[in-house]
């Protein structure tokens, strides 16, 4: 009886460890914190100027501006490259200064979603008789979140650095 639960023990531990090792590695420690970075950006211009640039500049792409002030911007954008999926792009600028005058961080967000749809059936129950189900089916689609992770594609920043840059002179 000694044996068997020991047995069952060393069996549970080796699950344990197995399970450990096919869990994938958090994000965080995957993050390298580089000096360089595609998200930063200089300009000669005061901080409020450069965040009208970065604001015009988004403008002109079709986003929406959802919140600025004199030092941060934030813009959206909806894209549906389906029928049936979305996506949306967040675009965050916050203008500091700096010793050449200001430093742009820029920040995207994309977010996808799925159209889902669901159906209902209507029922009766009656107490003492049973339940009826009747044929009646409502039908509901939504969109869903489905994902959302931050744009890290160097190419990104650079083309939307290289507009600002262009309205800036």
């Amino acid at each position: 009886m000694l044996q068997r639960t020991r047995l069952l023990s060393v069996i549970a531990v080796i699950g344990l460890l197995l399970a450990g090792c096919s869990s994938p590695q958090p994000v965080y420690r995957t993050e390298t914190f580089e000096p360089e970075s595609p998200f930063v950006n200089w300009s000669t211009q005061e901080p409020p100027v450069a965040c009208e640039v970065g604001k015009r500049a988004l403008l002109s792409q079709g986003y929406r501006i959802d919140s600025a002030n004199p030092t941060s911007i934030r813009g959206e954008k909806f894209f549906q490259p389906k029928a049936d999926h979305g996506i949306t792009l967040h675009i965050t600028l916050v203008c500091l200064p700096s010793n050449v005058g200001t430093v742009l961080y820029a920040n995207a967000l994309q977010t996808r979603y799925e159209l889902k749809s669901s159906s209902n059936s209507t029922g009766v129950s009656v107490a003492g008789v049973g339940s009826i189900s009747l044929p009646w089916t409502a039908h509901k689609e939504a969109l869903v979140k489905v994902g959302e992770e931050t744009v890290a594609d160097p190419d990104f920043y650079r083309r939307l650095f290289a507009l600002i840059e262009a309205l800036d002179a």
